[in-house]
């Protein structure tokens, strides 16, 4: 199990070792010890989520406030998506930065965004079946979008799927009327670089 930091600090792509054989394969795609030990600190699993998704769903930008803010620990069990992570930490260096990683049944990746950071992904394949390790329940008061089009955030979509066919966004609702970063920043939505720090310091004891 090999754990590569992404552009945004926090988050990372984890690719684990898969040992096959005519019956199939077998893998890892979450270990407890390599984790602590690349991130230094353990995930505490509260909950487990699975979202299965029509090619050219769109999911996201959701973060929660911090504290206690949602850790995931994201993979990609069938089809194929592109994971999105975003850094929404005001006063953090990367501050609006985002990173992506395509996650598939094929080298059957995982993404881990920690605290703080924006979520979302794009299914490049109908019935692409996305699997979450959260650190925290999902609390609707305390959770929030960011518009996933917005052209301060700036990221390249892919705009085919999977079999070449052309992907038209599809959005739910609620994703639909997110605001833009500069909107959630000026409601005071985000969270901020601090906070975070301070949570993750406390994570590591």
């Amino acid at each position: 199990m090999q754990f590569r930091e992404l552009a945004v600090p926090g988050a990372y792509e984890i690719t684990p070792r898969q040992f096959g054989d005519p019956r199939g394969l077998f893998l890892e795609w979450f270990k407890a010890g390599p984790f602590a030990d690349a991130l230094g600190h353990p995930l505490d699993l509260q909950q487990a989520n699975a979202s299965v998704s029509a090619a050219g769903v769109l999911r996201g930008i959701h973060f929660a406030d911090v504290p206690p803010g949602q850790a995931k620990y994201v993979t990609c069990a069938a089809g194929a998506v592109l994971d999105v992570v975003v850094d929404l930490r005001v006063g953090s260096p990367t501050f609006g930065r985002w990173d992506s990683v395509l996650l598939d049944d094929v080298d059957r990746r995982a993404v881990y965004l920690g605290e703080g950071l924006g979520h979302a992904f794009l299914s490049l394949q109908d019935g692409s079946t996305v699997l979450y390790l959260c650190s925290t329940g999902y609390d609707p008061g305390h959770e929030h979008g960011i518009h996933p089009l917005d052209p301060e955030v700036g990221i390249d979509w892919p705009t085919t799927a999977r079999d070449g066919s052309p992907l038209t966004p599809q959005l739910s609702d609620k994703d639909t009327t997110a605001p833009s970063l500069a909107e959630a920043r000026e409601q005071g939505l985000l969270p901020t670089h601090d906070a975070v720090q301070d949570h993750l310091a406390t994570l590591r004891g």
